[in-house]
């Protein structure tokens, strides 16, 4: 099942919160990495959201032609 870009931005702004709140330097890193992973999951999602919409789009302007 896919996830929600939604899902994908609060997971990275949990770790943003937490990156912020740790004194640790290396948890203060992987929580940073993990942020960037989320975000990139959320722009992939974004992009695939926005491509099916427009794919479907072009189906129903095709379909408009036809008739």
């Amino acid at each position: 099942m896919a996830q929600s870009a939604s899902y994908y931005l609060q997971q990275a702004e949990t770790c943003e919160r937490a990156a912020a709140a740790t004194e640790l330097d290396n948890q203060r890193a992987t929580l940073l990495r993990s942020q960037a992973a989320w975000l990139a999951l959320a722009a992939r999602e974004l992009g695939i959201q926005a491509a099916r919409a427009e794919r479907l789009n072009q189906a129903i302007k095709e379909t408009d032609d036809v008739q």
